[in-house]
């Protein structure tokens, strides 16, 4: 008998690492933090944060790679690393210059 790996009901997408730099817009006059997404899937991605930075519960997260910007929505914080669904894309900020 194998045994089974554990399971997480929380995941049920398989979560792709990746290493991509990012900007999170808070709307905030037009403020934006610098983060990387250390996984990313179609329904959310895990972010780094400076551990003191403060990240609203729900802002637009600019990837120049993917060239959109995911609107998001907070679901974990841990430390420097903050857990976000995707509610919906958004073409490039305009005053975004990356």
């Amino acid at each position: 008998m194998s045994p089974n790996p554990p399971s997480d009901g929380n995941r049920r997408q398989h979560r792709q690492r990746v290493l991509k730099g990012g900007a999170i817009i808070t709307g905030i006059q037009n403020s934006e933090v610098s983060c990387s997404l250390r996984n990313q899937h179609d329904g959310g991605a895990e972010l780094r944060v400076a551990a003191d930075t403060r990240v609203p519960e729900h802002f637009l997260l600019y990837v120049p790679t993917d060239g959109i910007a995911y609107r998001c929505q907070v679901r974990w914080r841990r430390n420097d690393r903050i857990g976000v669904k995707f509610t919906g894309t958004e073409p490039k900020p305009k005053l975004h210059y990356g």
